[in-house]
């Protein structure tokens, strides 16, 4: 008996298994060892290499294959948006049948010839004459198979990172068990290291590797990016066997429609207010390929019409027929509302995105038209982003180390801190200062500028140091919305959902950048009536970009009261042993 309790005391508690599929033992699986190495792949090296193709994509096919500006703009919003798409068909393959670790090597292997791929066919075909690509030397015309042959590099590095981004965000958080008390703070931690690798990785492709391709060293650019992604993937590998693993749970859309059809068909029934009397099975075995059972909840009660037994299943059950097109176990129908309560949290993000994706285009715009040169030397407008990356790192480690800290010793009833709702709704607060932020400088911007001029690259006396606020604002938002986001979307979706969850993160930017574009056209449409240059114009000098800040403001400030209810009304899981308080509260805006 003291041998049976000191093996299941060794094992993990959240049902992981290991390489050879047997449950994972704590001393030789997962943790740090496992969560470092993939860090440094993820958002380390492979986060280096696809903004090393993404970041001057834009600049590549207007200098290189000779697109004009919009239709390059249009092609790359073309392939973001494919990245993101592709993630949700990275998180149902690893949900569904592949499992998280296979998804994530088989899609970083496509990701890696698409980057060899591209990094070859520009040097051996794109980049003619040699050295043309930068500012003043323009590329020569290119045949149909290269220009195929490129676009063919480019998606596959879009469906290779699009689709192992959101499982390798939630195969690290897989090596800690969050049963554990020390692994769970561990497993809180993982997602704010991770998004600060993240932003390092991007932050060398946005000044070195940048500067590399700016100057038309595009070839060398796509080499280290391939590179980058090549170590990746060997790091990636090396830690096969230190690594936990969940099943994968078969696939949801079936279970899905199982429960919708199985609670339509009785509908007419009415049900006991006993829930204890709803169909359940015995065991670990939750009908969802052994993962941990979901307790029963009082929200959206017509699905608890599919685990109601009736006399045709009773009478079923005799017989040794078993119809899951009638009969779902209550594990199946919580799934179902897991995800029904998370979606009016989610559809709140969407307003923060459009808000983030601001800092890529009109920032930048922006950064052009103020003073951008300092002591002789020119500050690129892209590269203030820089200041981003930096206050994400300041803000997690302030966060981490401080603030956390601080409000958990606050705390009357809980060593927890702030709770990932709270934190969302903190960024969304942060948001708004930095829309106000850029306002402002904008107000100021247009004061000292030269309305009258032609190229107006430049053309207003105000230093473009006066954006790092704005920037910096984004940066501390980033790190309460986004990661705050990571985390809850891991915590609150079931077992067999949880790549599905870190792809919900991934939509939530793709919708804001076409959220985004809707807004812009839509703004320019009514603000140029009557022959008005409009609030946007090509002339930032004639226009009123402040109002469109002051009007993303105004529309995040409403998004945030929304956002308010969604979150108080929001109830968390309840999965079978994890029931504790801290447990309940730990997703819960009201948490005091």
């Amino acid at each position: 008996v003291e041998f049976k309790e000191e093996q299941e005391e060794a094992c993990t508690k959240d049902g992981t298994i290991d390489w050879h599929g047997q449950p994972a033992i704590k001393a030789k699986s997962g943790q740090w060892t496992a969560g470092i190495i993939i860090l440094s792949v993820n958002q380390g090296l492979a986060t280096l290499a696809f903004f090393g193709v993404g970041v001057n994509l834009v600049l590549f096919l207007t200098r290189v294959l000779g697109q004009n500006n919009a239709d390059a703009a249009n092609n790359v919003s073309k392939w973001t948006g494919t990245v993101y798409i592709f993630s949700l068909v990275g998180a149902f393959l690893s949900d569904s049948y592949w499992g998280r670790y296979k998804t994530c090597a088989i899609f970083q292997v496509i990701f890696v010839i698409g980057l060899v791929s591209l990094s070859l066919s520009s040097y051996l075909f794109l980049i003619k004459p040699k050295g043309c690509g930068d500012e003043e030397t323009k590329c020569g015309s290119h045949s149909g198979f290269e220009i195929a042959l490129f676009y063919l590099s480019i998606y596959l590095v879009a469906l290779g990172n699009g689709g192992y981004q959101p499982n390798i965000a939630t195969f690290g958080a897989d090596q800690f068990d969050e049963n554990d008390l020390k692994e769970g703070h561990s497993k809180v931690a993982f997602f704010s290291y991770f998004y600060l690798a993240l932003n390092l990785g991007s932050l060398f492709s946005n000044t070195i590797l940048g500067y590399f391709e700016d100057e038309g060293l595009w070839a060398l650019g796509f080499w280290v990016s391939s590179g980058s992604a090549l170590a990746a993937l060997v790091l990636f590998l090396a830690g096969t066997t230190r690594y936990r693993h969940f099943k994968p749970s078969g696939n949801p859309l079936s279970r899905f429609s199982q429960v919708l059809v199985a609670a339509t068909k009785k509908c007419n029934i009415d049900m006991p207010l006993d829930a204890d009397s709803l169909f359940d099975v015995d065991g670990n075995d939750s009908s969802i390929n052994g993962n941990r059972k979901i307790l029963h909840t009082n929200e959206f009660k017509f699905l608890d019409k599919a685990a109601y037994i009736s006399t045709r299943d009773i009478d079923d059950q005799k017989k040794g027929i078993y119809t899951p097109w009638r009969l779902c176990p209550v594990t199946q129908v919580e799934e179902v509302k897991c995800i029904l309560r998370l979606l009016p949290i989610w559809l709140c993000t969407i307003i923060y995105s459009v808000v983030f994706t601001q800092m890529a285009s009109l920032f930048v715009e922006q950064g052009a038209a103020m003073k951008v040169i300092v002591w002789n030397f020119r500050i690129p407008p892209a590269s203030m982003s820089s200041f981003d990356i930096l206050s994400v790192a300041l803000f997690i480690f302030l966060y981490r180390r401080i603030l956390d800290p601080l409000v958990s010793r606050l705390r009357k009833k809980s060593s927890q801190g702030l709770t990932e709702l709270q934190r969302m709704g903190i960024g969304l607060i942060i948001a708004i200062l930095a829309m106000v932020s850029a306002g402002i400088v904008e107000c100021y911007r247009l004061r000292y500028a030269n309305k009258d001029c032609i190229h107006c690259e430049g053309s207003s006396s105000l230093s473009i140091f006066w954006q790092v606020p704005q920037y910096a604002f984004i940066g501390a938002s980033e790190v309460f919305m986004y990661v705050g986001q990571l985390e809850f979307f891991n915590a609150q979706t079931p077992d067999g959902l949880k790549s599905f969850g870190s792809a919900l993160c991934m939509t939530s930017i793709s919708l804001g950048n076409y959220v985004s574009s809707l807004l812009v056209t839509m703004v320019m449409k009514i603000s140029t009536e009557d022959h008005m240059p409009g609030w946007i114009p090509g002339n930032l000098n004639k226009g009123h970009l402040d109002r469109f800040y002051f009007l993303l403001a105004g529309l995040t400030t409403i998004d945030l009261v929304v956002y308010i209810a969604c979150a108080r009304w929001y109830k968390c899981i309840k999965l079978e042993g994890k029931g504790d308080e801290n447990d309940d509260e730990r997703g819960s805006f009201n948490k005091v």
